[in-house]
């Protein structure tokens, strides 16, 4: 089968390359899928350049999420069938073939595609932990910045029928635009003098909880200086590359709070009927259209190397896809 495959550590868009690899066997608990569709995520990238917090053995077939349909069940698997379409994260998503756990596959109704479910898992759940972890309930307000992230979108959506609300942080103006065209509201461009005015006005004074930071550097600092007293600032991605810049008086005169979120530790710990809510509820809200899952572009499996220089780019209106 032909696989996305990377035999050292580096830049994603050269260390990549398409080689054929046996077809992988299910073994017990587990299902074999016939990729059709796999997301190309931050964390994605960020593994296969070895800057991630989880390194696989190499040479490794790369991805971690993708739809397709259910080609060989192992053993003890009965709750699902061969020719079953259905969602799954597992290991080596970017190949014609996959190994996911059966427990973790979601069944897909017709209404959601391709293309909504091959980034139906990690982005959407890693949204409404988020919202928990926060510790955030209905009237308060959190902000966040990367809003026009695949995170920070669904958390926003995720937070409105909760009534939690959302100050959303955006970089560049036209990103303003784009959000608003998604229902999105509250939503601030950092480019523009006097945003921290913008950003008091909006939530009438109002104390904000939480923040959330997928970016890093200064812009951590940015979000803690808007913080209300006893504010949690939440450090889940390093967009910029560069360590949190934050401010020793925001810190010792707000009595903030800094905690580090990796859904990959965090899910494992959820309760079973937790991690079952999050997953209907994800469900349901793509399906009825509550929450958009935006895609930029579409490659083929053989463009690999220009799929993932795609995917490292600022400035995309949504998530880039591999096609089988």
């Amino acid at each position: 089968m032909r696989s996305a495959i990377h035999s050292s550590f580096g830049d994603p868009s050269s260390v990549l390359s398409i080689e054929d690899r046996p077809i992988p066997q299910p073994g017990p608990g587990q299902i074999r899928i016939r990729m059709s569709m796999a997301a190309i995520h931050n964390h994605d990238l960020l593994t296969v350049s070895g800057d991630y917090g989880y390194k696989p053995d190499l040479p490794a077939v790369a991805g971690t999420e993708g739809t397709g349909i259910v080609d060989a069940l192992g053993e003890g698997v009965s709750h699902l069938k061969v020719g079953q379409r259905v969602a799954a994260s597992g290991q080596g998503t970017w190949a014609e073939y996959y190994i996911a756990s059966a427990m973790a596959a979601v069944p897909l109704p017709d209404s959601i595609s391709d293309e909504a479910g091959a980034q139906l898992i990690s982005m959407p759940l890693s949204a409404l932990t988020l919202l928990d972890f926060a510790g955030v309930e209905k009237g308060d307000w959190i902000i966040q910045n990367a809003a026009n992230g695949a995170v920070g979108k669904t958390l926003a959506m995720f937070a409105k029928p909760r009534q939690i609300n959302v100050i959303n942080l955006v970089r560049r103006d036209e990103a303003v635009r784009e959000l608003a065209d998604l229902g999105i509201q509250n939503v601030v461009s950092t480019s523009q003098t006097g945003w921290r005015e913008t950003v008091n006005a909006l939530s009438g004074g109002a104390a904000i909880k939480a923040g959330v930071d997928g970016v890093g550097g200064p812009a951590s600092g940015d979000l803690l200086s808007v913080l209300g007293e006893n504010g949690l600032l939440i450090s889940f991605g390093l967009m910029s590359g560069t360590p949190m810049q934050l401010s020793a008086s925001d810190m010792i005169f707000k009595q903030a709070v800094v905690k580090g979120f990796w859904l990959a530790k965090i899910a494992p710990k959820l309760p079973a009927e937790k991690m079952k809510s999050h997953i209907s509820e994800i469900v349901e809200a793509v399906a009825n259209g509550t929450v958009t899952l935006t895609v930029s572009e579409v490659f083929g499996l053989d463009d690999i190397a220009k799929a993932a220089k795609a995917a490292g780019e600022h400035g995309r209106t949504g998530k880039v896809l591999l096609r089988a």
